[in-house]
């Protein structure tokens, strides 16, 4: 139940705390007073669309903050509350809500801050409020579904079914996706087929071009080097053509020679000696490894014009998809083998979700059955209880029929339902064609205690369910919202005395001027039993209060 709630600063309200127990509670004020301004102020901490204008002139933000004490047990409600990593103890919620001036808002439960979503899902579990145009739901197919199936007990059924419809849904939005991506590959298949063969037949190979490069400039310019090579040759083997000037190596060996034979006399000729000696090993190794190489260099125009060639596809394919390199082109070559492989891939998967999908549709299916099953089940009894609270509420000859029509399977399963509705007994017609406005708020008010019955709704708010009625018929109003009191707890907003004396607790809302900022201000505060007896004495006579109209009043607090 609401426990307490505390308003700061909204619209006309600017501070306000007020606690409530259990039960029945009346709130009443005058037209214009401001129960209307409360009643936003609860729908804003329960989760509706905040703005600027809710603040009070000059405020910098408004605070709503509402506390409950819910059922501990309550699966639903802690679901929602775990999911969002609120901390919950023995059922205890504090809902707080905080607007600024730019209209952005922030939401709390027990301190911590949840999305506005949460406070709307928490809402669903702990109050239904019943606004005073709320009648206009008598022509919404759902929430005559919905209470019919709180009545037959199938809400879990229900949820099961839409459960199912939505993993449906997104199996049949996979399944569309699936398939165009499938086509959109059948249609490239050939064009990623031919791309990929191109490239695995390159036979492809990282650092292969810098290395073809390097190959073609030595094969281009092999008749240049493999004379320079040649010459260089000579250099250090031949002697000239007279004979006159020994070679490199013999003119070393001589040196050697002649530095040995001194080293007898002088000792660094000997260390000149050893030097002279490696020198000539390394020109040894030099003239080894420049042979080798003259031996290497292939004057062949056959090879170059095979590397040439090489390079050429090799180039031409970097160009052609826009590759630096071949590391770039081996990546793509993957990537189009994977495409090739994914579209096998793809109608293996499109295989097992049809399976998954017309499993999902039996289940449905199945579902959906003793969804309709528990409803035509439940459908007499229900018209039979509604007929009978209808006409406890003065329309004795009063019949309420309910339809199930079939329709194609969906979230709500296969049926769509139908309230019929005759004050005369005869000729039963859609409810929501009812001309009478009195009739309608009856009727809105029995299916309102039937839903709060079955679906456990901890609170209840009534926003002037009684309008188009007066008299006895209020009386039996009050009285029917009275019996709802007895094991949840009820708001009601009223403007009728019958329904007002009916309460275990009484509010009266007001509007008065503050004589220092000259701004009205909205207030509300519990009336004490003799306050009770002349706010429902005014509410009988009007703005001059009549001995008979306290008399009256008396009366019916007492009855």
């Amino acid at each position: 139940m609401l426990s307490r709630l505390l308003v700061r600063n909204y619209v006309l309200i600017d501070s306000l705390e007020i606690d409530f127990p259990e039960g029945l509670i009346i709130i009443t004020g005058q037209t214009g007073a401001g129960k209307s301004i409360l009643l936003g102020a609860l729908g804003l901490v329960m989760g509706s669309k905040a703005d600027a204008g809710m603040l009070s002139e000059g405020a910098d933000n408004c605070v709503v903050e509402a506390e409950f004490d819910a059922d501990p047990e309550d699966a639903a409600l802690r679901a929602v509350l775990e999911d969002s990593d609120v901390e919950w103890e023995d059922g205890h919620l504090i809902v707080r809500r905080v607007v600024n001036r730019s209209g952005r808002s922030r939401a709390f439960v027990n301190d911590s801050p949840v999305p506005v979503q949460v406070l709307q899902d928490i809402a669903s579990e702990l109050v239904d409020i019943h606004s005073q145009h709320q009648t206009l739901l008598l022509s919404d197919r759902n929430f005559q579904l919905g209470i019919l199936d709180y009545f037959a007990g199938a809400s879990e059924k229900r949820a099961e079914c839409d459960e199912l419809w939505r993993r449906l849904t997104r199996m049949k939005s996979e399944l569309a996706s699936l398939d165009a991506r499938i086509t959109r590959l059948a249609g490239e298949k050939d064009y990623n087929e031919a791309q990929y063969r191109q490239l695995e037949e390159a036979r492809l190979r990282v650092g292969e071009l810098a290395e073809l490069e390097e190959e073609q400039k030595q094969l281009a310019n092999a008749e240049e080097i493999k004379s320079g090579l040649c010459q260089v040759e000579d250099i250090f083997t031949a002697s000239s053509s007279g004979g006159e000037i020994p070679s490199i190596d013999s003119s070393l060996k001589e040196a050697d020679r002649v530095l040995s034979r001194l080293g007898r006399y002088v000792p660094a000729a000997s260390s000149l000696a050893e030097r002279l000696a490696s020198c000539r090993l390394e020109l040894d190794d030099i003239l080894s490894e420049i042979s080798d190489l003259n031996m290497r260099t292939d004057v062949s125009e056959s090879r170059l014009e095979e590397v040439e060639a090489r390079m050429s596809m090799l180039y031409g394919l970097m160009q052609k998809h826009g590759c630096a390199d071949e590391a770039e082109l081996m990546a793509l070559r993957d990537r189009l083998s994977e495409t090739l492989f994914d579209s096998t891939q793809l109608e293996e998967k499109r295989a097992e979700l049809l399976a998954s999908m017309t499993e999902t549709e039996t289940s449905l299916a199945a579902a959906a059955d003793e969804l309709h099953e528990m409803r035509s089940a439940a459908s007499g009894p229900f018209a039979e209880s509604m007929t009978d609270s209808i006409r406890n509420l003065e329309l004795p000859y009063a019949v309420f029929e309910v339809e199930l029509l079939p329709i194609s399977i969906c979230a709500s399963g296969r049926d769509s339902v139908q309230f019929r509705f005759s004050a005369s007994g005869r000729n039963a017609v859609d409810v929501a064609k009812c001309a009478s406005g009195g009739e309608m708020s009856r009727i809105m008010l029995a299916l309102k205690a039937m839903r709060a019955r079955f679906a456990k709704m901890p609170t209840m708010v009534f926003d002037e369910i009684d309008t188009g009625v007066s008299g006895s018929v209020a009386d039996r109003m009050g009285s029917m919202i009275c019996d709802m009191g007895r094991y949840m707890q009820v708001f009601a907003i009223t403007h009728l005395p019958q329904v007002a004396a009916k309460g275990s607790a009484h509010y009266l809302v007001s509007k008065d001027v503050d004589p220092s900022t000259s701004t009205a201000v909205t207030t509300i505060k519990k009336l004490s039993d003799r306050q009770r007896v002349l706010e429902v004495a005014r509410m009988l006579s009007g703005s001059v209060l009549t001995d008979a109209a306290i008399a009256n009043a008396e009366s019916l607090l007492k009855g």
